[in-house]
Parts: C-alpha cells; sequence; structure tokens
C-alpha cells in the first residue's frame, strides 16, 4: 500500500474512540456501549500498531541459520 503510515492508520481506531465518549453523552450515560466501541478502538490502534510496518514487508523476520538442513532431504 503505498503512502500508508502509521498516523494514516491510526485515524479510524481514534474515530471510533470519539465515537464511543460522544455516544456516552448521547445516550444519556450509558457506559456498556460506550466501553464496548473504546475497546474496539484500542484493539484495532494495537492492531495497526503491530501490523502497519509490515504492510511494505519490511517487517521483523526471523534470522536464516546457513547451516540448517531440510531433515526431509
Amino acid at each position: 500500500m503505498p503512502g500508508m503510515s502509521l498516523a494514516k492508520y491510526l485515524i479510524l481506531p481514534a474515530g471510533i474512540v470519539v465515537l464511543g465518549v460522544v455516544y456516552w453523552f448521547v445516550s444519556d450515560y450509558e457506559w456498556v456501549g460506550s466501553v464496548m466501541l473504546i475497546v474496539f478502538g484500542l484493539a484495532m490502534a494495537v492492531l495497526g500498531w503491530i501490523l502497519v510496518p509490515t504492510i511494505a514487508n519490511v517487517g521483523p523476520t526471523a534470522p536464516i541459520d546457513p547451516d540448517f538442513e531440510d531433515p526431509g532431504r
């Protein structure tokens, strides 16, 4: 994805958290729906924080052992 950055990705989770806060005020302080929206927004933020660096296939990889032989050979 060209042009994808962590700041661009975090706009969506931040919007969901803001929606949760607005819902809390609009729904006459009903907390269950607000907590679900806020937790979902935070979970999306954590997922993006972990996965966005791997979009361009530049994320962390395991080191390659040059002495490894496949046991099936």
